[in-house]
């Protein structure tokens, strides 16, 4: 099955290595037998969201949190529309703002979000940096990420975290973290996510294939690479001994393979 993934601005929005989340969830469907194709969308272009799998933004500078949502406002009602039809939303950082009803900088001035959730965000001057610890309903394991920030989240009724143990959370140290409601997942903790938390890399991954009607393996393969050949070495003690080969190193793919859209 082919599954085609958005990408908001990645020249814009790819602080902390956001993109790896995307990496990490192509990797898993190709490992199950899927293709995926990346279409990235740059300021001001356009492609038709009701036919992605997955909606995907990465953290970036507040500057550049802006002018992402000066050029994602005339796609806010299409957003939403996508989102209560179940389609999967994955936002990563600073991104994670743009998804409720307002954001005010530290400067006093406040600007419009996408409005799928009614949440606001007020950012400051002091930033929170900081490693973080907690747990989510989604499934038993914690999860762990870093966070570097300068907002306080207001109003999140539905949290990605549900509690921490250690670090700052939408509203201050402990709390909750993050949003999720129905198939949007949105968090501030960087690591990336997905590559730091393996559950729920495939809590993502099974929403996405729910929605076409694929198979959701049980369990998922954990194993992202390519076994290692080895080869018999003789050693001084006599005995032979198994060593990887050179060249027997895991052979990692291109991390992207875009389709780039056109302006529509």
């Amino acid at each position: 099955m082919e599954f085609r993934f958005v990408h908001f601005y990645p020249d814009l929005m790819s602080l902390y290595g956001s993109y790896a989340n995307l990496c990490v969830l192509r990797r898993l469907l190709e490992q199950l037998g899927h293709t995926v194709t990346l279409t990235p969308l740059a300021p001001g272009e356009h492609a038709s969201l009701a036919e992605a799998d997955l909606l995907f933004m990465g953290a970036g500078t507040e500057r550049s949190q802006k002018a992402a949502m000066d050029s994602l406002a005339p796609l806010a009602g299409e957003i939403r529309s996508a989102a209560s039809d179940g389609m999967p939303v994955f936002f990563a950082g600073t991104a994670t703002e743009l998804l409720g009803a307002a954001i005010t900088d530290s400067s006093g001035a406040t600007f419009d979000g996408i409005g799928l959730a009614d949440f606001t965000s007020v950012q400051g001057t002091r930033r929170f940096v900081e490693d973080v610890y907690g747990t989510t309903d989604l499934y038993p394991e914690a999860v762990v990420g870093f966070m570097n920030k300068c907002s306080v989240i207001r109003g999140v009724q539905t949290p990605l975290l549900t509690s921490l143990a250690m670090g700052f959370g939408n509203e201050g140290p402990r709390g909750s973290e993050g949003f999720h409601q129905a198939n949007v997942f949105a968090s501030e903790l960087t690591g990336p996510l997905l590559v730091k938390n393996p559950r729920m890399l495939e809590t993502v991954a099974s929403v996405i294939l729910s929605r076409r009607g694929a198979e959701i393996p049980a369990p998922f393969p954990r194993d992202r690479r390519k076994p290692m050949p080895s080869r018999n070495i003789n050693c001084s003690c006599g005995a032979k001994h198994k060593q990887t080969a050179k060249s027997g190193r895991p052979e990692w793919t291109p991390a992207f393979s875009y389709v780039r859209s056109t302006s529509g």
